[in-house]
């Protein structure tokens, strides 16, 4: 009943659908009225609870259709559970309904992705009761870890949320700093939510100017320099065999490009205890150079480094030198006898493509969310 009220139709299709193209039999009594209840309505609902306990659920969602005052929706809400998605649209602008959906076991990534929304009612303000319940969530490492939370969905949201304007550019709030400081926590806290690859990997990351402009998944503040250090920080807490490399200038690396003149490479020490800001920094004090996304795999071809996938994050920007990024991929594959993996990563939605298509082993990500990483590490494991 929960799941019924809570997800009523993702992509374009609803339970109802769903059920009156499978035609299932009911298991029993309560299901047979969850399914009459999406396929047709209650005619009816009473004032007093049902006598079911798993359908009060669903009536207290079509009594909150109708509820009359802040006081009415927000004990429906802190008496039977119900969830955001079983609140009128026009109830989510009270303080004291969002008091209750906190107070009423609120999930994880829904209290994530409404600390906004709080602050701006007037919820969640310093030294606040629901700011002190709030931090205490978001640094509980069990929690995020259960509700498998990524981190960078939480970088997202802390550079969303600090910046005090939504995506879009309309709602204003003021950041709650303990708020803030408790999603930075959050940040490293959920590093142990990720599952690993375990494959041997290999990084390179563009640190180019360009990386520092643009926004990731259209969050302002969001740089691809800001993603892909994050991704880097999470990558050496996570794979217990990786490697860092950067792209930089052609007189300063171990290896570069002939007729790619200031392209090159050189090799990174990255600790997961380090701060992203300091990561972010240690990157911007490089020297500059070309992103020729064949150089990782000449490079291990040439130190003979034994990596199972190859993962490059740049902002699109890429070109190549003596040999492309497929050639030199086969080649590494050849020499070192490793079916070996590449991922690009336009952190921006740029057109580019480098992968060949015909290859099961290569692929190109063009922009990037919080569901990125997952995919990465599938496709790395070969999952997919």
């Amino acid at each position: 009943a929960y799941q019924a009220v809570k997800y009523q139709s993702r992509d374009g299709w609803s339970h109802r659908d769903l059920l009156r193209l499978a035609h299932p039999v009911a298991v029993d009594d309560t299901h047979n009225a969850i399914f009459h209840w999406i396929t047709q309505g209650w005619s009816e609902v009473g004032d007093e609870p049902h006598p079911d306990e798993a359908l009060r659920t669903i009536w207290a969602y079509e009594r909150a259709k109708r509820a009359g005052s802040v006081a009415e929706i927000a004990g429906l809400i802190r008496d039977y559970n119900l969830p955001r998605e079983a609140v009128p649209t026009h109830w989510l602008v009270q303080r004291e309904v969002w008091a209750a959906l906190l107070d009423s076991d609120m999930p994880m990534t829904a209290m994530i992705r409404n600390l906004a929304t709080m602050t701006r009612v007037g919820l969640l303000t310093p030294m606040s009761e629901a700011a002190a319940k709030v931090t205490a969530e978001l640094i509980n490492r069990e929690r995020l870890v259960a509700a498998r939370v990524h981190p960078i969905a939480l970088l997202s949201a802390l550079v969303t949320y600090q910046s005090g304007s939504g995506v879009r550019g309309w709602g204003k709030w003021q950041p709650v700093a303990e708020v803030v400081d408790a999603l930075d926590a959050a940040f490293y806290l959920a590093f142990d939510a990720v599952t690993p690859a375990n494959r041997r990997m290999l990084l390179a990351l563009d640190i180019s100017g360009s990386m520092g402009m643009g926004m990731v998944a259209g969050v302002p503040g969001l740089t691809p320099r800001l993603g892909s250090a994050a991704m880097a920080l999470v990558t050496a807490a996570t794979e217990r065999s990786h490697a860092f490399v950067a792209f930089t200038n052609g007189k300063y690396p171990s290896l570069y490009s002939k007729s790619g003149i200031g392209s090159g490479i050189t090799q990174l020490v990255i600790s997961p205890r380090q701060r992203l800001d300091d990561a972010v920094r240690a990157l911007s004090s490089l020297p500059v150079g070309g992103t020729d996304c064949a150089l990782p795999m000449v490079w291990a071809t040439k130190y003979k480094v034994p990596v199972d996938t190859f993962v490059i994050y740049t902002d699109s920007e890429t070109w190549s030198g003596d040999i492309h990024p497929v050639q030199a991929l086969r080649k590494y594959r050849e020499r070192m006898g490793i079916p070996a993996r590449l991922v690009v990563v336009g952190m921006l939605s740029n057109g580019f493509t480098i992968a060949d298509p015909d290859d099961a082993g290569m692929l190109d990500v063009v922009g990037f969310d919080s569901a990125t990483p997952e995919l990465i590490s599938g496709f790395a494991r070969g999952d997919i």
